[in-house]
């Protein structure tokens, strides 16, 4: 997870300085959006349901039940993951998104993408019980930890392209942050009790 995590903090700071100050979208955006809207469709109202599962409320919501789960399954290491690595995520997406000053929609700050970052890093700790719970290989282990975030954040994102809420790029970045600060919140927290996915 520690290369994972590398590499997806590589890829916020890459995606910050093509974009930073930027107030259009590149040629990618417009390329990942012509192919999002064609192959998933237009807005719709389960776009915005996806969408409100990003929203702060929920998101709290969701690390209290995340949190709690994990608590009562005896995972007291991986409790405080769900709550310490959606709050940094969430942390990390605000302050960083002025210093890069990416806009969209007049004027509104949008790299990277908060709710992208949110349920990615809520989907990470979910995928972490459960591997924990399954105690399949290391292996498998990394393969459902990254398939789960990836489908969470995939969702998330395209609910925000075809809600025009983002540029694609964005979306990748929350994905990223997400992928950044989970895992290394997770390897601090190994350092002072037994792995997570055993504990």
């Amino acid at each position: 997870m520690a290369i994972v995590a590398g590499l997806a903090g590589l890829a916020v700071a890459v995606l910050a300085a093509r974009y930073a100050g930027s107030d259009t979208a590149g040629a990618l955006d417009r390329r990942l959006r012509s192919d999002v809207t064609s192959l998933l469709g237009r807005p719709s109202s389960g776009a915005l349901v996806v969408d409100l599962f990003g929203e702060p409320m929920v998101v709290a919501v969701l690390v209290g039940v995340l949190a709690a789960l994990c608590l009562a399954l005896r995972r007291r290491a991986l409790a405080a993951v769900a709550v310490v690595g959606p709050i940094l995520t969430g942390a990390a997406t605000t302050a960083l998104k002025p210093v890069i000053g990416r806009t969209i929609h007049d004027g509104h700050l949008a790299y990277p993408s908060g709710h992208t970052a949110a349920v990615t890093a809520l989907a990470l700790v979910g995928m972490l019980l459960v591997v924990g719970l399954i105690r399949g290989g290391r292996a498998i282990g990394l393969l459902l930890v990254l398939g789960g975030a990836g489908v969470a954040g995939a969702a998330m994102a395209w609910a925000q392209i075809v809600l025009d809420a983002h540029y694609p790029t964005d979306t990748v970045g929350g994905f990223a942050m997400a992928m950044a600060v989970v895992p290394a919140t997770a390897l601090l927290v190994d350092r002072f009790a037994p792995p997570i996915t055993h504990r």
